[in-house]
C-alpha cells in the first residue's frame, strides 16, 4: 500500500506519537478501508439493499471506533500528558472540544 506524504505535526504536542497508537490507526484504517471495498464490490455485484446495508452498518461503526481511538490519542497527548505547560494543556482542551462538536453532529 502507498503512503501518503502527510506534514508534520504543527509542534511537539501534537500528533500520534507512541509507535503502538500509530500502527494501531494504521490498521484500523486499513481494516475500514477493505470494508468500503467491500461495499464498492457489493454494489457493483448488485447485491441486495439488505447486504449493503449491513456493510455500511458495519463501515460505519469501525468509523466510530477509530473516531474514538483518536479522540483518546487527542487527550493523552494534547491534554493530560505529564510535562505540558499550562498553555500546551489550555490548546489541547480547545482541540479537544472542538473535535467533540464535530463528532456530536
Amino acid at each position: 500500500m502507498e503512503y501518503l506524504d502527510f506534514e508534520e505535526p504543527r509542534s511537539a504536542n501534537q500528533g500520534i506519537t507512541a509507535p503502538w497508537n500509530r500502527e494501531s490507526l494504521l490498521a484500523r484504517i486499513r481494516r475500514i478501508g477493505g470494508q468500503v471495498t467491500a461495499i464498492e464490490n457489493a454494489v457493483y455485484r448488485e447485491a441486495g439493499c439488505s447486504a449493503i446495508l449491513h456493510q455500511v452498518a458495519g463501515a460505519r461503526g469501525a468509523l466510530a471506533g477509530l473516531t474514538d481511538q483518536l479522540i483518546e490519542a487527542l487527550v493523552r497527548e494534547q491534554v493530560s500528558k505529564p510535562g505540558l505547560s499550562q498553555e500546551q494543556r489550555e490548546a489541547g482542551a480547545a482541540d479537544l472540544i472542538a473535535a467533540v462538536r464535530r463528532y456530536a453532529k
